[in-house]
């Protein structure tokens, strides 16, 4: 499968779309200042304790309080309690993780009143980000995501991914991890790590623990609310978690985020450093790879398959529920069974692609078009299987009900991805009135005298729908060459296709729009 990363970097946001076979399949909005990304590590502040729910509301500097569950405590949460107060008091170099006694596990059964006070300084990690009025959710279980390994201090297990399906293979990871792993921490083997030399698992693991004390080391008179570590931002992560063989392909629009990508690449994979591209195209780098053509037809309450097949997507505040219809595409040499179940093969396809697309999490209900033949249905189902595999969110999927209706739950850690396609109407911005066509022009060469006389600007662009650029620019004495004389200075004349009818925008010679 050939996979290509498309990454756009604004001021405030950083885009990242993925393609496989160039079909988009996931789209990831990270803002520059999110402070409350899932991986980040916190000393937080308890604030509240809950024993009716077993758990506590910890400050971390959000506007609402964290939820931090009794489950989510860790079973070494005294020992991380221990190291934190160490740490805080300035003797982390004098405790070292070697020579650390790790305090007893507490009981999975146990109160969270045994465990914290009101008052109490602790580290926590995010493990969900605030998602519309509820405040992150956190746990006191740290770790540590690299390439190969998952680092967990405190931990003394050894685990590997269940995904690595040898016996010979997992014990041969285990033995070199066991070998090389320092004391008092508990590793996870990644899928990945299937088959590496143990060189680049160290090296892997030496990444980790280094991180681990970067980041206690900052504990050192730290006042709660603080951020102590910040996780790696969306694009390393998922270069991280997804670079493989079949990766063939990053294109940046961005000088410095190309060098810091092609500098992580380089530790996690030397020899796929050259997949990382520079666009330095005139037109936007989605625009360039059909990116947005397809967020504008992926997104939306109806979706439509090219065979004339189409979802329609609805959003409640308990679930979301996707309903297939055939639309037009019936073979009438199929009898209606038949029908049916390539519509519904179809239809499995996308909507594995569009809950990874949306991120669409909790609980999701799928009406597919009924079939009365066991056989189909448990064709269906493993269908859905097989294209839901390749999702990296956790999810589990129920067979067909008697009534055709599938239910999935899928893990979601994120807000859910929306874009909003429904454009206001841009000549009437919603009035239902326009502004009279006539003065159009006028309108135009009266904010471009302003630029090139009043302001003095020396590199104009005017930006113009390519309908309104072939108007201004055809013939040898064009609209545009009559107005470069009359106002004796040279500006430029570019289309832009996703301008509509009555719009233009001017811009300066690095870019930047120019206001009126």
């Amino acid at each position: 499968m050939n996979r290509e990363l498309i990454i756009d970097s604004r001021a405030s946001e950083v885009d990242i779309a993925l393609l496989e076979d160039k079909l988009l399949v996931e789209l990831h909005k990270e803002k520059t200042n999110n402070n409350y990304a899932v991986g980040d590590i916190y000393l937080g502040k308890v604030k509240k304790i809950m024993p009716g729910l077993n758990a506590a509301f910890v400050d971390v500097g959000y506007e609402k309080d964290a939820f931090l569950h009794y489950l989510d405590l860790g079973p070494q949460i005294k020992s991380l309690n221990k190291y934190v107060k160490l740490a805080l008091g300035g003797k982390p170099e004098s405790v070292t993780m070697d020579n650390f006694r790790i305090e007893t596990d507490i009981e999975k059964t146990g109160k969270i009143t045994q465990v914290l006070a009101t008052g109490a300084q602790i580290m926590v990690q995010i493990a969900k980000e605030p998602i519309s009025t509820k405040g992150p959710r956190i746990s006191s279980e740290i770790s540590f995501a690299g390439r190969y390994l998952v680092l967990v201090p405190f931990s003394t297990r050894i685990s590997v991914s269940q995904k690595i399906r040898s016996s010979e293979e997992r014990n041969r990871l285990k033995r070199l991890i066991q070998s090389i792993k320092p004391n008092n921490y508990g590793v996870i083997i990644r899928t990945v790590a299937e088959n590496k030399k143990v060189a680049e698992l160290d090296a892997d693991l030496r990444n980790l623990i280094e991180k681990w004390e970067k980041t206690t080391a900052k504990l050192f008179n730290a006042k709660a609310p603080v951020k102590i570590m910040s996780e790696l931002d969306r694009t390393s992560a998922i270069l991280r978690d997804l670079l493989n063989e079949s990766f063939n392909s990053v294109h940046v629009n961005d000088s410095s985020l190309f060098d810091e990508i092609r500098n992580f690449i380089q530790t996690i994979a030397p020899q796929k450093v050259d997949i990382v591209k520079l666009y330095k195209g005139k037109s936007s780098i989605y625009e360039q790879f059909g990116i947005d053509k397809q967020i504008k037809g992926l997104f939306g309450k109806t979706v439509t398959i090219r065979s004339g097949v189409y979802l329609i997507i609805e959003h409640t505040e308990a679930m979301h529920v996707i309903d297939v219809n055939s639309g037009h595409r019936v073979n009438k040499e199929n009898s209606q069974e038949e029908n049916a179940l390539e519509v519904n093969l179809e239809a499995a396809a996308e909507i594995a692609r569009q809950l990874r697309l949306r991120d669409m999490g909790g609980i999701i209900v799928i009406d597919f078009i009924d079939m009365h033949d066991g056989k189909h249905r448990r064709e269906l189902y493993q269908k859905l299987k097989d294209e839901m595999a390749r999702d990296h969110a956790k999810h589990t999927i129920l067979p067909p009900s008697k009534f055709g209706l599938v239910q999935v739950t899928r893990q979601r850690v994120r807000p859910e991805m929306n874009v909003e396609i429904l454009e206001q109407c841009p000549v009437c911005e919603g009035t239902g009135k326009i502004k009279p066509s006539i003065i159009f022009l006028d309108e135009i060469e009266n904010n471009l005298k302003y630029l090139l006389q009043d302001q003095n600007e020396k590199h104009v662009t005017l930006a113009l729908h390519p309908y309104i650029h072939a108007f201004f620019t055809k013939g040898l004495f064009s609209l545009h060459v009559k107005w470069m004389l009359r106002y004796k200075k040279r500006f430029r004349v570019t289309s832009m296709n996703n301008f509509h009818v009555m719009e233009y925008k001017f811009y300066n010679q690095n870019n930047d729009q120019l206001s009126i």
